[in-house]
């Protein structure tokens, strides 16, 4: 079970939660959907961290996608980097390959 207390990570994780269980988060939280070798994700990652890191009440979890993970296909993501913005587990927008740190801001602007 996912905890409200889960807390923002650097890497992408591998699949440990299902759809039912991120439904369940409470808050807002950005969820980023990729994998640390894709290129599209390397180059996005830097304007991610800057606009997220100015939001400290907003979790960020990274998570490694690819072909078949049930997760990824349950958000019906095609593309990486995908950021989902959550409030209390329920998607209020997304943003894909973002390269630009106004981009991501204003996919969190969506929380106010």
């Amino acid at each position: 079970m996912i905890t409200n207390d889960l807390g923002s990570n650097s890497d992408y994780l591998e699949e440990t939660f299902t759809f039912e269980q991120i439904g369940e988060l409470s808050g807002d939280v950005i969820l980023e959907f990729g994998a640390p070798w894709c290129g599209h994700c390397q180059a996005a990652s830097a304007a991610i961290k800057e606009a997220v890191t100015e939001h400290t009440g907003l979790r960020h979890i990274k998570i490694y996608d690819g072909k078949g993970k049930p997760l990824g296909r349950a958000f019906k993501v095609k593309l990486w980097p995908t950021l989902i913005l959550l409030r209390n587990g329920q998607e209020l927008a997304r943003l894909v390959r973002p390269l630009q740190t106004n981009e991501v801001r204003q996919l969190i602007a969506a929380i106010n």
